[in-house]
């Protein structure tokens, strides 16, 4: 038996026509998955299912709010006319906004709170509502695997990101009490983890780390590398590994942790 194999893996990916949803999507179907792109727009669920489909064919997409439960349940009863079942739920959405971070002359007295609401509602909600509709497909047939995204934010104080901090703090410990919750009363076939990136270069985050007009890191892009023990920041494809080993049989015994992936910031003290 091969513990790694996730071969006809039924995997859905909300937030799939992103970034990292995206990578996440073209590597478990390169690895025999049968993917299920999960967006809020119809352009963005069509040109990700259209990248995806030259690498192969087990790939579909349906249109998808992850913060309204109405439209979740319309796709979950899709999805199982189309594929019988639900084997693995990546909840990848998420994002931040521009009110909800402290800028370099604001203290936390300047943030809106209605885009810190707003960042809370998408990280956290976006992630708690998916679990409870796909995850009542997983409980039919005690079987399933939920994944979560949290951040190296919510470990620690990491300065400006104050509503993204706190709605990730908030999916480290969903993460623990559902999988305490659905292993207790549904059996240890469902389980339910999470990765915390360290720092990566994307669209949200690129102008607080690198300088747009020399190209050089900023203050706080400086400070990240000076505390990674690796003294770079990560690749988006350094993920796929360990999304790979919670999805599989291999990690059957793996439940409610939340793993690292941060080249050592996580574990470095910074003397």
């Amino acid at each position: 038996m091969n513990l790694f194999s996730i071969e006809n893996k039924v995997i859905l990916i909300t937030g799939g026509g992103g970034v990292l949803g995206g990578e996440m999507a073209n590597y478990l179907l390169s690895n025999g998955a049968t993917i299920v792109i999960l967006d809020y727009k119809e352009d963005i669920v069509n040109a990700a299912v259209e990248k995806l489909k030259t690498i192969g064919d087990n790939v579909s997409g349906f249109v998808c709010n992850a913060l309204d439960e109405e439209s979740l349940i319309r796709v979950s009863d899709e999805i199982i006319a189309q594929h019988g079942k639900i084997d693995i739920l990546i909840n990848a959405a998420g994002g931040n906004m521009p009110g909800a971070t402290i800028g370099v002359d604001q203290t936390i007295f300047d943030v809106n709170i209605d885009h810190f609401k707003k960042v809370v509602d998408l990280n956290l909600f976006g992630s708690i509502l998916p679990a409870m509709v796909f995850g009542k497909e997983m409980v039919k047939n005690k079987q399933g695997v939920i994944i979560n995204i949290s951040s190296m934010t919510a470990q620690s104080a990491i300065t400006r990101v104050v509503g993204y901090s706190a709605s990730k703090a908030a999916i480290d410990n969903f993460t623990k009490w559902l999988s305490v919750e659905l292993a207790t009363k549904f059996g240890e076939g469902l389980r339910v983890n999470a990765i915390a990136p360290g720092f990566f270069i994307g669209n949200q985050n690129r102008n607080l780390l690198i300088d747009q007009e020399t190209g050089n890191f900023t203050d706080r892009g400086d400070t990240i590398i000076r505390n990674t023990p690796m003294k770079r920041f990560g690749e988006t494809d350094e993920l796929n590994g360990t999304i790979h080993y919670l999805c599989a049989e291999a990690s059957k015994f793996v439940t409610g942790v939340v793993v690292p992936i941060d080249g050592g910031f996580s574990a470095f003290s910074g003397v």
